[in-house]
């Protein structure tokens, strides 16, 4: 089986590509063949879970997907004794080994985080993305609810060719990596952070006189003021006329396959509005720039992805070339990510769903990836490091510091 252009791009990136979420439960552990049991009847007739990467198959040594048969539950669900925060620290610089599928469920006893237990489901990026991740969980739980949510199609272009050059130019203006010193010494950290709702509540009443924002311009205003609590004014680092960049995950599936597997997915990259003063004036930045991301992943969708399927076909170099320009630091900074839970609560085996908690993937030296997920009231942050000693501790903190600032700011609801 082919991979997919979006596959391989993640394949050959050159970083450990492991992403992950967790649900933290409330109640006592269940056995872990209880577990097994859920998965196998939930996952097994999903070949996608069955897939193993071959790096050795196909035309000029291209990677392709093979399935040699199930899953095998005893290997691919296992007992964790860390705790969800260690695994996270644990898992995120270590890609999964070959020869299996690059999945793992772990049962976890101290889950933190408000919970007695966790499920935390790691794997390959190459095999799934974050939305992935989500389907594949809620299909855990008791009531896994409707296939998928009803989404929007994928809106189309307005100029094929015109907003193909736009998307292209912007995609390969210049940009910078944070401000580590030196350079080439980066280190790996992981912080999770709560979020009061009370506090998102408030923080999504800004601006003021506006329409009110999103979680995930929140979280891309809220990282910007991170940025500059951390390293000061953009104009103060390496590059004085150069911006720093965040990139955007777009989910691009539609109606006709909201439930879809694997990485149905395009990355928008966004300058974040780290010199403007004043937590509210960045936040409107950010939701004037975001205001345009749907239609940048429509030209994705429609122009960009098609053009390089065909292109690919002539050989792997293609997609080399095309990945060629993400691996830097100096493309994205940062990547930022919300997570909403799909459908309600629900639970597992009788157990109350408490939170969800996301783990991005570990980018390229000089950057910071950022997830907030939501499930119901509960609001968790992770953000996963790749330049200081702290770096992502430092931000995780200062992220919930601007959702603080906002929340005291905002204007007090009408009941």
């Amino acid at each position: 089986m082919r991979l997919s252009c979006a596959d391989e791009m993640l394949l050959l990136n050159g970083c450990p590509g492991v992403i992950g979420l967790a649900t933290v439960l409330s109640g006592e552990r269940p056995d872990v063949q209880r577990v097994r049991a859920r998965v196998v009847e939930r996952w097994a007739g999903l070949q996608r879970m069955s897939c193993v990467l071959d790096r050795a198959c196909g035309r000029r040594g291209c990677a392709r997907w093979a399935v040699p048969g199930p899953f095998d539950p005893v290997a691919q669900v296992v007992e964790e004794r860390a705790t969800l925060d260690e695994l996270w620290a644990r898992s995120v610089d270590r890609p999964l080994a070959d020869g299996v599928p690059p999945w793992r469920l772990h049962v976890i006893p101290d889950a933190e985080h408000g919970g007695d237990f966790a499920l935390a489901l790691v794997a390959q990026h190459t095999l799934l993305d974050g939305r992935s991740l989500a389907t594949l969980m809620r299909a855990l739980m008791d009531d896994p609810g409707p296939a998928g949510r009803r989404e929007r199609p994928v809106p189309l272009p307005r100029s094929g060719l015109r907003a193909a050059g736009r998307e292209l130019k912007a995609m390969s203006a210049p940009g910078q990596a944070l401000p580590t010193w030196p350079p080439e010494r980066t280190y790996t950290s992981v912080a999770v952070r709560e979020l009061p709702a009370h506090i998102v509540r408030s923080a999504r009443r800004q601006p003021a006189d506006g329409r009110g924002a999103t979680l995930n311009e929140l979280l891309v205003g809220a990282v910007a003021g991170a940025l500059r609590a951390r390293f000061g004014p953009v104009r103060r680092w390496r590059e004085r006329d150069v911006p720093v960049y965040t990139a955007v995950p777009c989910d691009l599936r539609g109606r006709g396959n909201p439930g879809e597997l694997g990485n149905t997915l395009t990355v928008v990259r966004v300058p974040l509005p780290v010199d403007l003063d004043g937590s509210v004036a960045r936040l409107r930045a950010c939701q004037d720039a975001m205001a345009a991301v749907p239609d940048r992943a429509a030209v994705h969708a429609t122009v960009l992805f098609p053009a390089a399927e065909a292109a690919r076909r002539t050989g792997p170099w293609v997609t080399r070339l095309l990945t060629s320009r993400g691996r830097h630091s100096c493309f994205a900074a940062t990547a930022t990510t919300a997570m909403k839970w799909p459908g309600g609560p629900g639970t597992f085996q009788g157990r109350r769903l408490v939170r969800t908690v996301g783990l991005p993937p570990l980018q390229y030296p000089g950057t910071v990836s950022f997830a907030l997920a939501q499930a119901g009231d509960a609001f968790t942050l992770t953000a996963v490091g790749n330049a200081g000693p702290d770096d992502a501790i430092r931000l995780a903190d200062a992220v919930v510091t601007e959702f603080e600032t906002w929340a005291r700011t905002a204007t007090p609801s009408v009941l």
